[in-house]
């Protein structure tokens, strides 16, 4: 068996299929592996429970990019850092100062509740946790743990890096979406710093991870793990410094990987 003590892996693109399901050989496999499973995912709280109805066992997950550590087995927030309120208002200023276009959404409460402007046209849920803010003001009203920024028209790459410029340091920003949607998290918040902090807790290092992604909030998890694996529909910044890719989401990619591995 290989010398790995844990396996971390997104969930969208990645760990499931396109129509967001688990394969039967994916869900067999993670029954079988004989090591920890972690999930890190772009998703906020709300959205685990469309995979845990999958699973025969809940994981622990590392939610919004690293800002949410989540223990399912005690429902209980381990750790999370959001962007706090000075910070969350002055990003904003300056988003909107530099995108004339852009829409804004925060996920708040640990990633319990949804806010977004009446221009947020991306509807995911309909549910009392999602709403429309009352007044601009609302949205910077209480820390988020995840600030979303939205362009109609830019192209989806060009979007993220006028983001970054625009924040600098101030500010994490990445992107898993197809589409001019950046997300945005608290300096020095990633998904890698949010699986460096649950490894610390189990005495685990990162020689002993072998993590698996597919977009490019996924470059500081890859790159930290002892071993990172791109899925073959990977992003090519991805994939680009992965050190290995395996089969697309639609192939079972990292269940394929994960058997040879693990001698399964």
């Amino acid at each position: 068996m290989a010398d790995f003590r844990l396996v971390a892996t997104d969930i969208d693109g990645t760990l499931i299929t396109s129509d967001r399901s688990l394969s039967p050989g994916t869900r067999e496999v993670l029954e079988r592996i004989p090591v920890p499973v972690v999930l890190v995912t772009g998703r906020p709280l709300r959205w685990l429970r469309q995979l845990y109805d999958q699973l025969s066992a809940p994981l622990p997950a590392i939610c919004a990019n690293g800002a949410v550590i989540y223990d399912p087995d005690t429902d209980e927030v381990l750790r999370a850092d959001p962007l706090p309120g000075e910070l969350l208002i002055d990003v904003v200023k300056r988003l909107r100062d530099t995108v004339p276009d852009v829409s804004l959404a925060v996920e708040i409460e640990d990633g319990r509740a949804f806010l977004h402007e009446d221009t947020w046209t991306i509807r995911w849920e309909h549910d009392d946790r999602v709403r429309v803010i009352a007044s601009p003001e609302e949205l910077t009203a209480a820390p988020a743990v995840k600030l979303l920024a939205r362009s109609a028209t830019a192209d989806p790459d060009d979007f993220l890096e006028l983001v970054s410029r625009t924040l600098g340091d101030r500010a994490e920003a990445t992107r898993s979406s197809s589409s001019a949607l950046v997300e945005i998290s608290a300096a020095g918040v990633t998904k890698a710093a949010g699986l460096a902090w649950l490894c610390e807790r189990h005495g685990i290092t990162a020689d002993q991870v072998v993590a698996f992604g597919d977009m490019p909030n996924d470059i500081p998890l890859l790159s930290w793990a002892g071993r990172g694996v791109a899925v073959g529909n990977a992003h090519p910044a991805l994939r680009a410094i992965a050190d290995e890719v395996t089969g697309t989401n639609d192939e079972d990619g990292v269940a394929r990987y994960l058997r040879t591995l693990f001698n399964l």
